[in-house]
């Protein structure tokens, strides 16, 4: 059985963050709540689409509200025409295909260290990588980060597919927020 994924267009104000976590300038939208409930996933979720006409792909955020927001670099804001403060016109729709994620750095070495959770790793799907990957991301210290990685090893290494829970979305945990405006 095949699904049609459709397209979602909707207009938005590009706002700028409060605080950049970058050396790169950037702005971003939150979407409509009704765009965002078309979406596979209230969690990362990958689209294709078009600002002002600029095509890109990226990787959604969850707000924590079942809603997502979209980070939007310099180069594709001056590729569209638009700066924060400006509205756009946006058309969004999900990948076919979810691509797989990159691997962190610290995960991927200690996968490489533990052939049980690195064998489970492989023969899970791209979407539990992505929220075995965002879990471990999400971690707002870097002890709590390592520990997550440690125990991902170890549930991998276990049999678990999939990150116990884990609320990709943040609506529940309130884990997730897209950034403060400036």
């Amino acid at each position: 059985m095949s699904q049609t994924i459709n397209t979602s267009e909707f207009n938005a104000t590009i706002l700028r963050p409060a605080q950049m976590d970058s050396a790169s300038p950037w702005g971003f939208v939150i979407l409509p709540k009704e765009v965002s409930e078309t979406l596979p996933r209230r969690g990362r979720t990958t689209v294709d689409g078009n600002i002002n006409g600029q095509p890109f792909q990226a990787t959604l955020e969850p707000d924590g509200q079942l809603s997502h927001w979209l980070k939007l670099q310099q180069t594709l804001l001056d590729a569209a025409g638009v700066q924060p403060g400006s509205n756009a016109r946006f058309d969004i729709k999900p990948v076919q295909q979810e691509p797989e994620p990159e691997l962190p750095h610290d995960l991927q070495q200690a996968l490489a260290a533990d052939p049980a959770a690195l064998a489970a790793w492989h023969d899970t799907t791209t979407i539990a990588r992505l929220d075995w990957i965002h879990w471990i991301t999400s971690a707002k210290q870097a002890k709590t980060r390592l520990q997550r990685i440690s125990n991902a090893c170890d549930m991998l290494a276990s049999g678990k597919k999939r990150v116990c829970c884990f609320d990709p979305s943040g609506f529940y945990s309130k884990a997730f927020s897209a950034p403060k405006t400036a």
